[in-house]
């Protein structure tokens, strides 16, 4: 009997099929799930005095597995390790050998970039021995990502507030959005005025120009305008040209985020999830991947299926060069492993994914499209500008067929605009004529697809970090996908429909974004200490560079020691610098002013649930006063009116019931307090401005709300009942909500019936700290 050990059991699943279904009954598959060892929790587990030796060991989550392989081991023949092919693959597969006790004349290393039999099956015939260069590659990266996570961790618990922490990858993904969000709020747009007109053709068509030309002053725009209202105008060149368009590469992992972001509206991460169940089920290759290339064998299959349809006039081999920085996970691009199946089992989105890549794979290898582009000048008599016009008709649609890249940020793709027929010197009339006045755009904010691209470009990172990075650092609180309403401002429109210049001004929104990339206060805090304390690690070149060594360490180059230890030598004496150093104000906090009349001053900065202000210090004969910023205000924009206006409160704004009325800002926002009850103020209710009538409004519509969901009491116990919730009838009990049995009727439950749920129920677990020594690592397949 032969032992096949793979990643997933659904893999396992898959291909146990196969070799059944080929006869290969000597053959058992199993599955590691991911990592069964990896560096202990909870200490650094890096013996820095023997050569940064890791100490590994079992995780708890595969002890019993860990048993059932190594039993299943021992019986076996030969053992074959296939894991995925990249270096954290053959790490699992290092790993394997090692937390089973294999000896290395039992083992056999196997590898393939899809789940399919002729996949597989030509895999065992070509095993080889596990890659220590990819090990080592694998393991430089762990314990140096361990070493940041690590030794970074508690200094910013000492100097910030505890809980935080920091990764070599991560920190620098933060930075990227920090930087971005002051690049936007240092802009200062600039406005230019942009003509247009409109005319009439001898045939009755119009025709629709752009002057060549943008204006900085309104009163240059308004002076062209006037001459050109008594003017003649006339057809001045028209020049075609043929143009071609050429496909888009296939799938790497960033494009797919990219364009499944733009097309189908998926996170990153989502995209993620949905290919690994797509590979793990024999429908794509290999889905962490930084190359272009197609094998001989796709090639051919692809170049029959576009024979079949659309036809062999829109075939046209190709081969793609891998461009991204660094690339290392040289196999093949994602594709679909038989290129002839339009339709797959699994969930619409995953059918919508698979969509995605076939069509890509397929266009990959087709004809370009060929246009013919044409450019209509109307010279503006006695000046140097002239008004132009472009088309653009498609004359071979080739790869367009099938599909079209997006084109802009939010996936647009390019429209093709045909122009009416005309000739050179033909005489037109103006028939109208416009000058809007338009705005310089300030950078964008990022998009997690976006931020996958520029990770990509800067080197940051690899295939298989790019999307569980950009969720750590959102899990963290640095950063968040927000909502930001945008701004009115004025613009100025002339216009004339052939008389007098008519002068409007509009009011136009800009700014505003939706799911955009936003760095939090904490966020911003962390950044600007790394960025002062520990420049190198947050430096993107540096992190780039780390990334090429990790490269020559997979190329046999280096030895990851050596790589590991030049590294230490320069970090942990600036740790030990910044751990004792002292330091007059808390890191992040701005001081304001004082508050007028008592002198006191105000600051805000990071506290331990957020952003707070704070009134007074320490030294001051009375203790200070903290109030917690509301949503929208941040440490860095804040202003010292502002900040004093958050001490207004708690204040009481009327009774009720007899009771006092006191709204108030804590942890989780604005509330009003009322008979020692809580009620929490809609988002877009300005605590300082809650009226005694909005208050009491609040509060008997919430009451109304807990009358209707209110399904039974019990005379012996008030604080006992049971409610109607978003999923169902569940009891209440002193604060505690009780699931109900199955098939419990909620109207027939007597008191003892409730009471022995209460005492049946499991105990909750204790809440979780949220302090986390871990760094980024793959998801699915260890913790840090």
């Amino acid at each position: 009997m032969n032992l096949v050990i793979v990643e997933s059991p659904k893999k396992a699943e898959l291909i146990q099929g196969f070799l059944k279904k080929h006869k290969l009954t000597d053959y058992r598959v199993m599955a590691s799930a991911g990592h069964v060892r990896d560096l202990r929790q909870h200490s650094f587990s890096i013996d820095v005095a023997d050569n940064f030796r890791p100490e590994y060991v079992i995780t708890d989550d595969k002890k019993t597995l860990v048993k059932e392989l190594k039993a299943q081991a021992k019986k076996a023949d030969l053992v074959y390790l296939a894991s995925d092919e990249d270096r954290e693959g053959e790490a699992i597969a290092w790993h394997l050998k090692e937390a089973l006790e294999l000896p290395s004349e039992k083992i056999r290393r196997i590898v393939f970039h899809e789940i399919t039999a002729e996949a597989f099956l030509e895999a065992l015939q070509h095993p080889r021995d596990i890659d220590m260069n990819l090990v080592d590659a694998q393991q430089a990266r762990r314990v140096l990502d361990r070493i940041v996570g690590f030794e970074l961790s508690p200094v910013l618990w000492k100097r910030i507030r505890p809980s935080l922490s920091a990764g070599r990858v991560q920190s620098v993904a933060v930075r990227l959005i920090v930087d971005r969000e002051r690049e936007i709020n240092a802009f200062v747009p600039q406005s230019a005025f942009r003509l247009q007109a409109d005319f009439a053709l001898t045939s009755g068509e119009s025709l629709r120009t752009e002057l060549n030309h943008r204006f900085a002053d309104e009163q240059e725009a308004r002076a062209l305008m006037q001459s050109c209202l008594t003017l003649p105008f006339a057809i001045g060149s028209i020049t075609r040209r043929p143009a071609r368009r050429s496909p888009a590469a296939p799938f790497t992992t960033s494009t797919l985020q990219q364009e499944a972001a733009h097309k189908l509206g998926y996170s990153v991460s989502q995209t993620m999830r949905l290919a690994q169940s797509l590979y793990e089920s024999g429908h794509i290759t290999y889905m962490r991947t930084d190359s272009v290339n197609l094998s001989n064998q796709a090639l051919q299959a692809i170049a029959q299926q576009i024979a079949r349809h659309p036809g062999k006039e829109y075939h046209q081999p190709r081969k793609y060069q891998t461009k991204s920085k660094g690339a290392q996970e040289a196999h093949e691009a994602i594709r679909p492993t038989y290129i002839d199946r339009e339709q797959v089992d699994g969930t619409p989105q995953e059918q919508r994914l698979y969509d995605l890549i076939r069509k890509r794979t397929l266009a990959s290898q087709m004809a370009d499209a060929q246009l013919e582009r044409t450019v209509v000048t109307l010279p503006v008599e006695g000046s140097e500008y002239a008004f132009t016009a472009q088309g653009e008709v498609i004359t071979f649609r080739g790869f367009l067929d099938v599909y079209m890249e997006s084109g802009a940020e939010d996936g647009t793709p390019e429209t093709t605009k045909l122009l009416p027929a005309m000739k050179e010197g033909e005489s037109l009339t103006l028939t109208k004529l416009l000058a809007e006045e338009r705005f310089t755009q300030r950078p964008p904010r990022y998009t997690e697809a976006s931020m996958v691209s520029k990770m990509e470009e800067l080197g940051i990172g690899r295939p298989s970090t790019y999307a569980p990075t950009i969720q750590t650092i959102q899990n963290r609180g640095y950063v968040e996908r927000a909502d930001r309403e945008g701004q009115e401002r004025n613009y100025v429109v002339l216009s004339s429909d052939g008389g007098a210049i008519k002068r409007q001004v509009r009011k136009e929104l800009y700014g505003a974004d939706k799911g955009k990339l936003v760095p939090t206060d904490v966020g911003i805090v962390v950044n600007d200490f790394l960025v002062a304390q520990f420049p190198s690690i947050v430096d993107y070149n540096f992190t780039a560079s780390v990334e090429s060594e990790f490269d020559t360490i997979a190329e046999g180059g280096n030895a990851w020691t050596g790589t590991i230890g030049s590294f230490y030598e320069d970090f942990h004496p600036t740790v030990e610098r910044v751990s004792t150093e002292r330091s007059e104000h808390r890191v992040g906090q701005r001081i304001l002013g004082e508050q007028p009349g008592t002198g006191l001053q105000v600051s805000v900065s990071i506290g331990r649930y957020g952003p707070m202000a704070q009134l007074g210090t320490a030294e001051d004969e009375q203790k200070p006063r903290f109030a917690s910023l509301q949503s929208g205000q941040s440490l860095e924009t804040i202003t010292l009116e502002e900040a004093l206006s958050l001490f207004d409160l708690p204040k009481v704004i009327g009774e009720y019931e007899g009771e006092p009325l006191t709204v108030a800002n804590g942890r989780f926002g604005p509330y009003v307090r009322h008979k020692a009850k809580y009620y929490s103020l809609p988002k877009d209710m300005d605590p300082l401005s809650c009226t005694q009538e909005q208050a009491i409004q609040l509060i008997q519509e919430k009451h109304a709300s807990e009358e209707k969901s209110l399904l039974k009491t019990f005379a012996e116990d008030a604080e006992l009942q049971i409610r109607d919730g978003r999923f169902g009838p569940y009891m209440k009990y002193k604060g505690e909500n009780y699931k109900l049995p199955k098939d419990a009727d909620p109207q027939s439950l007597s008191y003892e019936d409730c009471m022995k749920i209460v005492s049946e129920a499991p105990a909750k677990p204790a809440r979780k700290s949220s302090a986390r020594r871990g760094t980024t690592t793959r998801g699915r397949k260890s913790k840090a």
